[in-house]
């Protein structure tokens, strides 16, 4: 099926004009005018994903709708999605400024205190093009620290070993992170409602609002959003961090656990990209620690 049939048959509306404005992860990226006049945002894969990733497109669709329930922070529309594509509602680009920023923060916040049934989500998830374990939601009687450590550090840590990417010496320093998490992770909170994948690159400027796009939504804790943003440096993030701290105070000691929750998106940059991230996983590693 070519590209414009398929994005046709997700919005049940016929495809005017399609423009590929680039692509990531395996997939392309287009901008499409369907036949009612509206704008969307397509991804589609550029070959067959196979098995293993035949739900990505699922996953973020029900993470958009999940996310977009909380009534928080906007983010598009769903039009429609199968096992190759994606359809959004199209959002026009702006720019950074300081009282969006602030305003996200309180959203962000919002957005944290909706909650979730547990950690992690009842669908299979995946962040970028890697396979998350959303779907192993947590018992009651099992804490963040634990659940953290068994399906966000120490299944990235054996595809970076198995990669070749990391060396023994690297895994056990790693895996000293992942036994101490519960001593390292601050006072207990319930599961919030996150992003997943907060960094920068994943929030769009439009119409005075910052947006949450690409979504590896689940029930986790809310530093984690926090750390992400600070990871790759969100624009205005001073601000950011007063509009949350304003909705939500964090607890005391939250900036010394920042290298704690940037280890699992570093150990999936390291997965995703190679070498390039090993020193800054390692290193966030060590910080964690020694906060502890």
């Amino acid at each position: 099926m070519d590209v414009a049939a398929r994005i046709g048959r997700l919005t049940g509306l016929a495809v005017r004009d399609l423009r590929r404005i680039g692509g990531q992860h395996r997939c392309g990226h287009y901008r499409v005018v369907l036949s009612d006049g509206r704008l969307a945002f397509a991804k589609v894969a550029a070959a067959d994903l196979g098995a293993g990733l035949s739900g990505m497109f699922e996953s973020e669709a029900r993470a958009l709708r999940w996310l977009a329930d909380a009534a928080a922070v906007p983010v598009p529309e769903v039009l429609g999605w199968d096992t190759a594509a994606l359809a959004v509602a199209w959002l026009p680009g702006g720019s950074p400024d300081a009282a969006a920023a602030g305003q996200f923060g309180r959203d962000l916040a919002r957005l944290h205190l909706a909650g979730a049934a547990g950690f992690g989500a009842p669908w299979p998830g995946f962040i970028a093009s890697l396979p998350l374990g959303n779907d192993r939601v947590a018992s009651a009687g099992d804490s963040w620290p634990q659940w953290y450590a068994r399906e966000r550090l120490l299944p990235y840590l054996r595809r970076a070993f198995d990669a070749g990417t990391l060396t023994r010496p690297d895994i056990r320093l790693i895996e000293r992170v992942a036994s101490r998490a519960g001593a390292l992770a601050g006072p207990a909170e319930p599961p919030s409602r996150i992003h997943g994948d907060c960094w920068s690159g994943n929030l769009l400027w439009s119409g005075g609002r910052t947006w949450l796009i690409d979504p590896a939504a689940h029930g986790g804790h809310r530093e984690s959003d926090l750390a992400m943003l600070a990871l790759f440096g969100a624009p205005y993030l001073d601000r950011i961090t007063a509009g949350y701290q304003e909705a939500a105070p964090l607890a005391a000691g939250w900036r010394a656990r920042v290298p704690l929750h940037q280890l699992h998106p570093l150990l999936v940059h390291v997965c995703l990209f190679g070498a390039a991230y090993r020193d800054a996983a390692l290193d966030a590693a060590r910080r964690a620690l020694a906060s502890g």
